[in-house]
């Protein structure tokens, strides 16, 4: 299971280096429905790992990806709410939410 949300992490992060390069090359939001992929990507990712982590099949280190993750997850909460008030993503925010999750994945 920990290999799984691995494998959806990394095409999350994919997802999100294009949301961020959107970003930041266009100087505009990305479109909406392709932050809500990456967002549920990310969703689903956390809770193989959350599920891993309660059920003893995953080492030490992914707990603390997972409160990593869970880190990056409120900023992606923080960065959909400007979204869907239709005002522009806060570079600062996109690149905290980036670093933490990416973290997460190389403590993984």
């Amino acid at each position: 299971m920990v290999e799984a949300s691995e494998v959806v992490f990394v095409i999350a992060a994919v997802g999100g280096a294009l949301l961020a390069g959107l970003r930041f090359w266009r100087k505009q939001n990305p479109p909406l429905w392709l932050a809500a992929l990456h967002g549920l990507l990310a969703a689903a990712g956390l809770a193989l790992l959350a599920t891993a982590v309660v059920t003893a099949q995953a080492e030490e280190e992914s707990l603390i990806a997972l409160a990593l993750f869970v880190a990056a997850a409120l900023g992606g909460f923080a960065l959909i709410a400007v979204h869907l008030r239709k005002k522009l993503l806060p570079g600062w925010l996109i690149v905290v939410h980036a670093a933490v999750a990416a973290v997460a994945i190389f403590v993984f």
